[in-house]
């Protein structure tokens, strides 16, 4: 009940309202949350996109980590009417405070170009979270201590997953959560593609809670269906696109030299903000102060570097003329990859940092994932059955990978005719007997050449 008195206490007087192109509105009713939104580590989120480098792939794809984290927070405020509406008995409403503040923050600990970030200064953005949350410096915490001195813990605790109450987890972190309904629908709505474009209203109308967490009402079955197939197909089309992650390895592998020049000395120009990560002594404020444009103003300032590796690949990424990629079969192929990144070392590039191997995989419903429960269908009787178990479709996309692995190399390569300019005969050689390994965008292997 104190949790209940907080929040009416804590109501503002008059809602105020977000415009939003996914929910129309996003509706705030509550003073932290409104004081959350507007601290300055929330606000760092407007400045960090939502995908990273699949903007130049998809020009419209520009949105933040910002506008997802408000979405997230919009679908389970409705979650949370929608429970304390039509399930009162199975929903305690005393938890509506904690998973709107974990709706909203779940993000807030993302780096710049995040996954690129985190590989090569080895960060974890969900560790940054909590610890953005529990740090008594942020102004997060302040304003979450508000509620009480143990509440940044419970928040931070959801996210986790640690949280007693498995419903408010499943709500924030499992296979049909507010984040990945709201991130669908957004990267679909700004790259353009119809592909994450389910019926979310159905699912919000069909969502209920149980003892255990959250299930789906069976009568709902094909709307949660058509979820995992979009799901499925955002990650073929959208996240996985070869592009986007060509861009993504020409700044791993421009961020990657950088360091090892600052190791030896010879970063010039260095820039003070990647400093602690470059000699892994970053504290939360450090991490704070990073942004993409923090990234995107080191690759304007490399590109004048006199090391000849790292202005290229900062011509490369600022100018998107990525390392292009041929697929390869990992239990095959790999022999033959490290003899094509060996071609490679032969020119004027070096293999460790104009050549990398880049694996995409995802599984679209893992009936079996103990990390997130499994989604289940509920009866009019209360009986319980898994997914899987109902959807034909659902059991093809279940338990296996999707995706494949490509060999990242210059784009010169690549090309189905040497560049012009390209006159030098070592190079010549050396195209030729890399074109004589690959055919239709994939390494041949010797059941290839075979056929």
């Amino acid at each position: 009940m104190k949790s209940i008195h907080f929040e009416q206490a804590d109501r503002l007087d008059t809602e105020v309202v977000f415009k939003d192109p996914i929910h129309d509105h996003i509706h705030v009713r509550h003073q932290i949350i409104l004081d959350l939104i507007d601290s300055k580590e929330f606000q760092r989120l407007r400045r960090i996109k939502q995908l990273g480098t699949s903007q130049y792939t998809f020009h419209g794809a520009e949105h933040s980590r910002f506008s997802h984290s408000l979405g997230v927070y919009e679908l389970a405020r409705k979650i949370c009417d929608h429970f304390f509406r039509n399930y009162p008995e199975e929903w305690d409403d005393s938890e509506r405070l904690v998973t709107l503040c974990a709706a909203l923050l779940h993000d807030i600990g993302h780096g710049p170009f995040s996954h690129t970030f985190e590989k090569i200064f080895e960060t974890d953005h969900e560790k940054f979270t909590t610890a953005i949350i529990l740090d008594e410096n942020t102004e997060v915490n302040e304003i979450l201590q508000r509620v009480s001195p143990n509440f940044p813990n419970q928040v931070a605790s959801v996210i986790t997953q640690e949280y007693p109450n498995p419903q408010v987890v499943q709500l924030i972190s499992s296979q049909i959560d507010a984040d990945r309904m709201d991130y669908l629908q957004r990267d679909a709505y700004y790259t353009g593609v119809t592909y994450g474009k389910f019926d979310l209203s159905r699912i919000l109308r069909v969502i209920r809670p149980y003892q255990d967490g959250i299930a789906f009402q069976v009568q709902g079955m094909h709307a949660v269906e058509d979820y995992i197939v979009r799901r499925y197909q955002m990650y073929m089309q959208v996240y996985f696109h070869p592009v986007s992650r060509g861009m993504e390895v020409t700044l791993d592998r421009m961020l990657t030299r950088a360091r090892d020049l600052f190791t030896q000395g010879d970063l010039v120009p260095s820039i003070p903000q990647l400093e602690p990560f470059f000699n892994q002594s970053y504290t939360i404020q450090d991490y704070l102060t990073l942004d993409d444009n923090v990234i995107l103003y080191a690759v304007l300032a490399w590109t004048a570097s006199e090391d000849q590796y790292l202005s290229e690949l900062a011509h490369m990424f600022l100018h998107r003329k990525p390392l292009k990629s041929v697929e390869f079969d990992r239990e095959t192929d790999l022999e033959i990859v490290e003899y094509l990144r060996d071609l490679v070392d032969q020119l004027f590039y070096d293999r460790e940092y104009f050549t990398m191997v880049n694996r995409s995989s995802d599984i679209s419903y893992d009936y079996s994932l103990k990390e997130k429960a499994p989604i289940l269908l509920i009866y009019p009787d209360g009986e319980l059955e898994n997914l899987s178990e109902v959807s034909p479709i659902v059991d093809t996309l279940s338990d296996h990978l999707h995706g494949n692995d490509r060999l990242y190399v210059p784009r010169e390569l690549v090309r189905s005719t040497p560049p012009a300019q390209q006159n030098l005969e070592i190079f010549e050689d050396v195209y030729h007997e890399f074109r004589k390994h690959i055919k239709n965008g994939k390494i041949l292997n010797v059941k290839d050449e075979e056929i």
